[in-house]
């Protein structure tokens, strides 16, 4: 079963310096068929106009994965992380018992688009945490960029829960199996894909379920993330 979770319906936070859109229910923005799927809480894809940024504002018990399509954005935190992030990277912070950060545009001139992603913890009181680790390269397949073990290059989190990247030149096609009981989601950051005969464009997503095989192929160049998750 795979369900459309169209991008032009998310929810939306705009600001003279914000543009964020929310798959799932967030902060102002509360739908209650949307609540996140499984362990997956949070996607919100944002931009963030030049020389502006989150300020210093606190988490807790939560894995928080930050994915940069375009620009880049500085990351600064209580445990004493200065980092900037660009695209081919991946970023994790384990909030667990609590963290304070920022996150800010550093251009002058260019905005920061990105995909913030948070996931249920295993358990909650987990140590603070941070990493972060270039994309494993390799166009035209599926790359894992968070992992419960961290293992190929990915980023550790803590949850049953795998994150991979591909970006597809168009007529490209890939295949994932999906073990019995788990479930998938699918994010179309660029481009616009085909899953299962559903056509997906930028900002849609998509819920599976009861699916032994997943198929994704690209109807033009196209990057996208897909979570398998418990």
């Amino acid at each position: 079963m795979i369900t459309k979770r169209p991008a032009a319906e998310r929810g939306r936070t705009r600001t003279n310096w914000l543009d964020g859109r929310h798959t799932f229910s967030f902060n102002r923005y509360y739908d209650p068929r949307w609540t996140g799927f499984r362990d997956l809480l949070v996607i919100n894809e944002d931009s963030v106009a030049p020389a502006t940024g989150f300020g210093a504002h606190s988490h807790s018990d939560m894995e928080i994965i930050t994915y940069i399509v375009s620009g880049a954005l500085e990351h600064k935190d209580s445990m004493g992380n200065t980092s900037v992030i660009r695209p081919g990277e991946v970023q994790r912070m384990t909030a667990g018992t609590g963290v304070t950060h920022s996150e800010y545009n550093p251009s002058q001139d260019t905005p920061t688009h990105l995909l913030q992603i948070w996931i249920l913890p295993e358990r909650d009181g987990l140590p603070p945490g941070y990493e972060q680790r270039e994309i494993p390269s390799g166009d035209g397949q599926l790359r894992l960029i968070a992992s419960h073990g961290g293992d190929d290059g990915a980023v550790k989190i803590h949850q049953d829960a795998k994150v991979f990247e591909a970006s597809l030149g168009a007529g490209e096609e890939i295949a994932y199996e999906l073990k019995k009981g788990r479930h998938a989601w699918a994010q179309v950051v660029k481009g616009a894909v085909s899953l299962g005969g559903v056509e997906l464009k930028a900002g849609d997503g998509a819920a599976i379920s009861e699916e032994e095989r997943i198929t994704i192929r690209a109807d033009e160049p196209s990057e996208f993330l897909l979570f398998d998750l418990k």
